[in-house]
């Protein structure tokens, strides 16, 4: 996949608690890459910074050999010291620190909720995607504010790719892309069936979705 097709597909976050330790996550991640993923964010929430560089710094070599972005959640810092992308949430680092520590060139992505004024002001401040929801129940994140589908066509306004987030699965995927969203976020959908199970998850999601395979 070439760096310019990161725009539209599948966004993959890893999950710590799916892939607990560095053979199962890097297992899981090689075989979500080869079944064609347009983004892979690695999401770890622990205060052991060895152990994220370690983590982030291996999947940064896998995603490199597949020609696909790899984006760091939260941690600019980390983001930095390997040469890739962020996420941000809003309680998170401003997008303008990414944009500006990170560079013209690299991919920040910034947490909207289901708000059109957090997009406004992500976008201003120099995001390269928006991402809304939760848009269906989420595993993940079962307390996160819901959100409704007609928001993604709202948030066309601002040109940017739109990432639906939620309870993505492969019965809802279609449903999200006629709704407007080019990136579709998910964890369980991909992660849950363990890393045998990755690239085949993920060729199904862009078959339901309509992607191209």
């Amino acid at each position: 996949m070439m760096d310019g097709d990161w725009r539209r597909g599948i966004y993959a976050l890893t999950d710590a608690a799916l892939l607990p330790d560095d053979d199962t996550l890097l297992a899981a991640a090689e075989g979500a890459l080869r079944g064609r993923l347009a983004l892979l964010q690695y999401r770890d929430k622990s205060s052991d910074e060895t152990h994220r560089y370690r983590q982030a710094a291996a999947l940064s070599a896998l995603c490199r050999d597949f020609a696909t972005p790899l984006i760091i959640n939260d941690d600019i810092a980390l983001a930095a010291r390997l040469g890739v992308g962020v996420h941000l949430g809003q309680q998170d680092a401003a997008v303008a620190e990414a944009r500006e520590r990170l560079g013209r060139e690299a991919i920040v992505g910034a947490t909207c909720h289901a708000r059109l004024d957090l997009a406004d002001q992500a976008c201003r401040a120099g995001a390269s995607y928006l991402a809304f929801g939760r848009f269906f129940t989420s595993q993940t994140k079962p307390e996160a504010p819901p959100a409704e589908l007609s928001l993604l066509a709202e948030a066309a306004r601002f040109g940017l790719p739109r990432v639906a987030i939620g309870g993505i699965d492969g019965e809802r995927v279609a449903q999200a892309v006629a709704a407007g969203a080019d990136l579709l976020a998910v964890v369980h959908a991909v992660f849950g069936a363990g890393p045998a199970a990755c690239e085949h998850a993920v060729h199904e999601l862009r078959r339901r979705a309509g992607f191209t395979i």
